[in-house]
């Protein structure tokens, strides 16, 4: 369950997507990987540089097929 605050749920996305990454899933699903991006990046006004790298990053990943080095 997600939290409520919306913070909380911003870096729960962010957390899942970390997960989801360093286990390469981008590279089976990738739709459901970038999807997540997506979810994201509705709040891209409040993340912080550091997320917003993160999240292109991932998309870079996803699109391109790389695998993400741990």
């Amino acid at each position: 369950m997600e939290p409520k605050d919306l913070k909380e749920r911003i870096q729960y996305r962010l957390d899942q997507l970390e997960m989801l990454m360093y286990e390469n899933y981008h590279l089976k699903n990738p739709d459901e990987v970038y999807n997540q991006t997506l979810h994201i990046s509705k709040f891209w006004s409040i993340l912080s540089e550091e997320d917003r790298d993160f999240v292109q990053a991932a998309q870079d990943s996803i699109t391109e097929g790389w695998e993400w080095i741990k």
